[in-house]
């Protein structure tokens, strides 16, 4: 039973509050700043996309410079980084997928992308390359097809783990938005193509709970999946109400009792001792003031350490007595009761 965990959050979870549908309501926090904000907060890594620690512009020839400042800049403020993830998704060249793109100069671009990530990330000293394949999939199922697409990300997660015989590659499933329908969609579905790869012990997943519940799955069964194959390299806590658009409400915001199932199967099968990281992925509510827009950090933080709390004293024997009796009823009151109980 593991009690000590460290947490990271994304350098976007600290943003201005535009969405789809508005602009900005607050003004942007300069970079420094987000990182001084984390580790006040009580943060001890932080998450990057590719482009958030050197810009797309950077030549080349600076990029290991422009990291390495950035590098400087965490260890100022107390800060290791979790990892990094090449953002695949944003680039007009990748309208129509990068990996899985019917073009063959999106998917050159994406393993470019893919390899400058690497480079960006063994600066800054961490060996987790997040993949979250935003694009690869359609918004009409006949636009690409199935087989040849599964064929080319296994052909490029292989040419990543060659390129690089350190890294690890981490998969982070979503079943919609922003395509319609995604290639691979789900924990499961990524981990069987990386039993495919010519290094499967290099190939994990990092889970999003928000992402799970979009797929009608409930987060804590996912991350004992990936537990039981020991490739629970990652998560991101976050809440979800429904199966809508995606989220990312504050931890158990949306649903105690989901939180607490969570918390429970990480602190029982030992999350975190292997140096994995409870990492959040939430954002603040639009309707915050800038002076008070960190308390959904803060919040989901401070609910996982208490959750924490709630199932290492939770009374296993007396758990136990109701499963042992088949009294499903009692069990479901027994949870309820201790959860309503934690002040």
């Amino acid at each position: 039973m593991n009690t000590s965990f460290t947490f990271s959050a994304g350098v976007w979870n600290l943003n201005a509050g535009d969405d789809p549908f508005g602009p900005a309501v607050r003004a942007p926090i300069p970079f420094a700043e987000k990182l001084r904000t984390l580790k006040s907060l009580g943060f001890d890594y932080v998450q990057f996309h590719d482009d958030d620690a050197v810009p797309m512009d950077v030549p080349a020839g600076d990029v290991d410079r422009a990291a390495g400042a950035v590098l400087t800049m965490c260890h100022d403020h107390g800060l290791k980084v979790e990892f990094v993830a090449p953002r695949l998704w944003e680039d007009p060249l990748f309208v129509d997928g990068a990996i899985t793109s019917n073009d063959p100069r999106a998917r050159a671009a994406a393993l470019d992308r893919g390899k400058r990530a690497i480079d960006i990330a063994n600066v800054l000293q961490t060996d987790r390359i997040v993949l979250w394949p935003a694009r690869e999939g359609t918004y009409i199922r006949e636009a690409k097809c199935p087989v040849e697409s599964y064929q080319r990300i296994l052909d490029y997660l292989n040419a990543l783990l060659d390129y690089d015989p350190a890294v690890r590659l981490l998969g982070e499933m979503k079943p919609n938005e922003p395509m319609d329908l995604m290639f691979l969609p789900s924990t499961g579905h990524f981990l069987s193509m990386a039993d495919r790869t010519r290094e499967p012990a290099r190939v994990g997943t990092l889970i999003e709970a928000a992402h799970c519940i979009l797929l009608g799955l409930d987060p804590s069964e996912e991350m004992a999946f990936a537990l039981w194959q020991d490739k629970l390299w990652g998560v991101h806590l976050n809440d979800q109400n429904g199966l809508k658009f995606d989220e990312d409400k504050s931890f158990g915001s949306a649903n105690l009792r989901r939180a607490f199932n969570v918390v429970d199967v990480l602190v029982m099968w030992d999350y975190g001792v292997k140096g994995e990281v409870v990492g959040l992925d939430v954002k603040a509510m639009r309707t915050q003031p800038a002076e008070i827009a960190t308390r959904h950090l803060t919040n989901s933080k401070r609910l996982f350490e208490r959750l924490v709390t709630v199932a290492a004293n939770l009374d296993r024997e007396e758990q136990r007595s109701y499963i042992n009796a088949r009294d499903y009823e009692g069990l479901d009151a027994f949870i309820l009761n201790t959860l309503m109980a934690t002040s």
